[in-house]
């Protein structure tokens, strides 16, 4: 086996995507710390509005407009070119340091991401090998907002550039604030909106324009001595994506492990140089689906695909030593059975496979 540059190999260890469908923070983290102890994340609950995708990171960004309506930016103000002056005095001086994040307009606030002031509270009572937190990816926002006149985010250079850096920071923020955990720390990308990618939906969008705005949010979590991750919950352009210097690819292994292993030599190349594959294998998007499966079922459906993917330097053994088992998506849109079972089938899928192939 190839060497590991980097010294956390999960060896299958359970971890969750994000959010889940309740709306009491003590009650969420009870459920992440009954089913994923190992590795707590905070919890995103979409009962509240504010901790949906196009709203919960965009503090601290000059522009933004909420109404009860609409989210969307506005640029023409009177007051705006002010704003953006402080913006990037605030950017250069905690870019310098990332740890004076810490203190700063990029600091993510108790009513837009309640839950990670609940894990960080929970952290005298729980012994963690990792902890994961999130952040909306910087196409996803880009794409989702717009300005008055409905033109996306990210056909607007200025604004584009301000909120690539305001994600950028509010990743490398919560590296710094879940520190009192002293353990790795993970913080995966959600890029949604990257499914379809290379196909004629994004024919006039540059992939060399989204790897560079990837790489700022990926750079900036690594800086602040954090693991950076991204998840993809559909198909994409998964060579692309492996090589944009994120260290966990997260996807849906339930539904498109075929397109994943299309791309075997670009896995093997991640793998070589220390990346760690999160295998979505609990179905998320059908609670019919949810209800037909069992962890056995699960686990062999795992081994059965990485029999097509090892080659003679990454067999199971191997390549289970780089892999997180996890829910193809969040669960905040299934009903609180659904999303149970699938906490439950995370966990038991975990230990059949660890017991059979974690080293001892």
């Amino acid at each position: 086996m190839p060497k590991q540059p980097h010294k956390f190999a999960p060896s299958g260890l359970a971890l969750l995507i994000g959010s889940l469908p309740v709306s009491d923070y003590d009650q969420a983290l009870s459920l992440i710390t009954k089913y994923t102890p190992a590795i707590p994340l905070w919890p995103q609950l979409p009962s509240n509005p504010l901790e949906r995708m196009l709203n919960q990171f965009i503090e601290g960004l000059p522009g933004i407009i909420e109404t009860d309506d609409r989210t969307y930016f506005e640029l023409s103000s009177d007051d705006f070119e002010s704003e953006q002056l402080k913006f990037y005095e605030d950017y250069l001086r905690v870019s310098e340091n990332l740890a004076q994040t810490l203190d700063s307009r990029f600091a993510v606030s108790d009513t837009r991401a309640h839950g990670i002031y609940a894990l960080r509270d929970s952290c005298t009572s729980v012994s963690p090998t990792a902890v994961k937190g999130q952040v909306t990816g910087p196409f996803t926002l880009l794409t989702g907002l717009s300005d008055v006149q409905h033109k996306l985010g990210y056909y607007d250079e200025s604004f584009r550039d301000m909120a690539v850096k305001c994600l950028a920071m509010k990743a490398a923020w919560q590296v710094n604030f879940l520190r009192i955990f002293n353990v790795p720390t993970i913080i995966f990308i959600d890029e949604p909106a990257l499914a379809g990618l290379g196909s004629s939906a994004f024919i006039s969008i540059d992939k060399d324009d989204i790897a560079a705005d990837l790489s700022e949010v990926i750079s900036a979590i690594q800086q602040a001595g954090g693991m950076a991750g991204i998840h993809v919950c559909a198909n994409t352009d998964w060579s692309f994506l492996l090589s944009v210097g994120l260290d966990i690819l997260s996807f849906d292994a339930y539904g498109f492990f075929d397109r994943l292993a299309a791309c075997k030599n670009d896995v093997y190349s991640f793998l070589d140089k220390g990346g760690i594959i999160a295998w979505g294998l609990i179905p998320t998007a059908d609670e019919k689906l949810i209800a037909s499966e069992t962890s056995a079922s699960l686990a062999a459906r795992w081994e059965s695909n990485i029999e097509e993917l090892a080659d003679g330097n990454w067999d199971k053994a191997a390549i289970f030593e780089r892999s997180l088992i996890t829910p193809s998506c969040g669960t905040g849109a299934l009903t609180l059975e659904a999303a149970t079972k699938v906490l439950e089938l995370t966990r038991d899928v975990s230990k059949i496979l660890r017991d059979k192939y974690a080293k001892q």
